[in-house]
């Protein structure tokens, strides 16, 4: 069984460059890559930073493990 399936919401720490601040993130699984240690999923909230519009409310995304600071098992 994978770490994280599909339905789960994770919470990720995103920064665009080097001088922004950190922000939380929720993001709903699709898949994820227990080997490679990524998740792939659509961005759940709207981001309060800019990110130079690439990045919204439904964006997919691929995150590194590394980056999940809080999961809760979802629905699919």
């Amino acid at each position: 069984m994978p770490t994280y399936e599909r339905g789960d919401l994770v919470k990720v720490e995103l920064s665009g460059d080097s001088s922004e601040i950190g922000e939380w993130m929720w993001v709903r699984v699709h898949h994820s890559d227990d080997k490679k240690q990524i998740v792939f999923g659509t961005l759940d909230n709207e981001p309060i930073q800019d990110y130079d519009r690439k990045i919204t409310r439904g964006s997919e995304l691929a995150v590194s493990y590394s980056q999940i600071r809080e999961h809760k098992k979802g629905s699919v």
